[in-house]
């Protein structure tokens, strides 16, 4: 355990959470300070889970395990998503820092787990932002062979969502946060329009068979679950941003709360709606590959269905530079500390964003997705695999992040029974949802997806004791 004197400099008391605190919490990263509003703040979290991939292609996932349980199972998941966000949002309140989840971790926990959390948070938001890379080449197909009959290779596209998302991170965070809000407001804007006019034609009845839950098999919740989960993942990443936020201590909570609401309502919402649009359809949900099509017609509007294909394409190409933004500031925290080269602690002089980071993850990104595509996986199957595997990597950080809260409060004596009764309850969800994740046994590839995380974690870890030395060095004269 780091000593509570060291701790101290790092996490904030009794004191109001103004411009001279977040002054005092700058440990010379070199980024740019308070450039981002709050809701620019709020659309990296946003981005981060693109929104727009789970009415096409996760929800139809849920739907073949949970049945008219969908709604309910996105409940249960957002409520799961408070958990998490309000141990981070508790952290957030203390502490402004780009390693966000790994910091909370290294700060109050042994070296070793702290390396643990940073891995695997690095992990996941590459894992994540490869896997939407896929969802991007799935929409950019499906849009050009319904115009022109014809699709570029799928190398090539991955590369240029990859490349250019790299190139707005490296640019300029405000310029690439703009970007991203904009994109997500219009993406969101048009399935919402589609789901209300669809709920408005059925005169906004309550559909009974979801409302009880009719014929929904428990034994298929669990799965389930994990599979929305992939639907909110990222929804934290806004506290990788630190003092680029405005007055962060303050902005930074709020947000991560407000992503985990506005995000389990609109899946809550698509969840429902698109169960009760498939009723009376010879198709079902479950085999549907573009259900936002039917429902757009349904609802009388199908210009709309082309339209959020082409809004989801946006999304895609937004979560994979709010990836790249997410997972270069985790390592320039990562370097900071000495579990990277130093050469990942230098930002760029005019820019004030990490270069090298930037350019690392987003090459992190395009590997799994070229490998993937030359052997003829495709974009939609490319989201799937990825996604589950950067599953792991949230899990692992959000369930050390909940154990680390009461140890962080207690040192500053703050310690609170009732938070702490929440931090436990947050890390049995996280261990449920692991051992969900796993169990029942999948079918290759599945399969292999946990062996490939742990293999990762081992090479992390074995990384981590060749630079003991270094973190030991770096923090005791932090």
């Amino acid at each position: 355990m780091t000593n509570p004197s060291a701790r101290a400099e790092v996490y904030s008391t009794n004191e109001p959470a103004g411009v001279d605190k977040v002054d005092k919490l700058d440990r010379g990263y070199g980024l740019h300070k308070g450039v981002l509003s709050p809701l620019e703040t709020l659309a990296q979290s946003v981005s981060a889970i693109a929104p727009c991939s789970t009415p096409s292609l996760t929800v139809p996932l849920v739907f073949a395990l949970a049945g008219n349980g969908t709604w309910f199972v996105y409940a249960l998941t957002t409520v799961a998503m408070l958990l998490v966000g309000f141990c981070i949002s508790r952290f957030a309140r203390m502490s402004s820092s780009p390693g966000s989840l790994y910091s909370y971790t290294a700060d109050t926990l042994r070296p070793s787990l702290g390396a643990v959390a940073a891995w695997a948070l690095l992990l996941a938001y590459v894992a994540t932002g490869a896997s939407v890379a896929g969802g991007a080449l799935y929409y950019t197909n499906v849009l050009l062979s319904q115009f022109f009959g014809w699709t570029p290779p799928a190398s090539l596209t991955l590369a240029l969502v990859c490349a250019i998302a790299g190139a707005i991170a490296f640019r300029d965070v405000k310029l690439s946060a703009e970007m991203m809000l904009w994109l997500e407001i219009i993406s969101v804007g048009l399935i919402a329009i589609v789901l209300v006019l669809l709920l408005a034609k059925y005169g906004f009845r309550l559909d009974m068979d979801q409302l009880r839950l009719k014929d929904v098999a428990i034994t298929g919740l669990g799965p389930a679950l994990i599979l929305a989960m992939f639907s909110f993942v990222g929804f934290e990443s806004a506290s990788t941003l630190g003092t680029e936020a405005r007055d962060p201590l303050r902005t930074i909570p709020r947000v991560i709360i407000q992503c985990a609401i506005l995000a389990g309502l609109f899946f809550i919402l698509c969840g429902y709606s698109e169960v009760l649009g498939f009723r009376g359809e010879s198709s079902k949900l479950s085999d549907s590959t573009s259900p936002l099509h039917l429902l757009a017609r349904k609802a009388g509007v199908s210009p709309l269905g082309t339209a959020i294909d082409l809004g989801a394409l946006i999304s895609m190409f937004a979560c994979v530079l709010a990836c790249a933004t997410a997972a270069a500031r985790v390592m320039l925290r990562m370097a900071h500390s000495g579990l990277l080269p130093d050469a990942f602690s230098k930002t760029h002089p005019k820019f004030g964003t990490p270069g090298r980071g930037v350019i690392l993850a987003s090459a992190g990104m395009l590997a799994p997705t070229l490998a993937l595509a030359l052997k003829g996986v495709s974009g939609a199957d490319m989201y799937g695999y990825l996604g589950s595997i950067a599953v792991f990597g949230f899990l692992t950080a959000y369930g050390l992040v909940a154990v680390a809260l009461p140890f962080a409060r207690r040192a500053l004596g703050q310690h609170s029974q009732a938070i702490a009764i929440v931090s436990w309850i947050t890390v049995l969800v996280m261990v449920v949802g692991a051992v969900g994740s796993v169990f029942p046994i999948q079918q290759r590839p599945a399969f292999w997806f946990p062996f490939v995380y742990l293999g990762y974690m081992a090479l992390g870890m074995g990384w981590f004791l060749v630079r003991r030395s270094t973190i030991h060095a770096r923090r005791t004269t932090a």
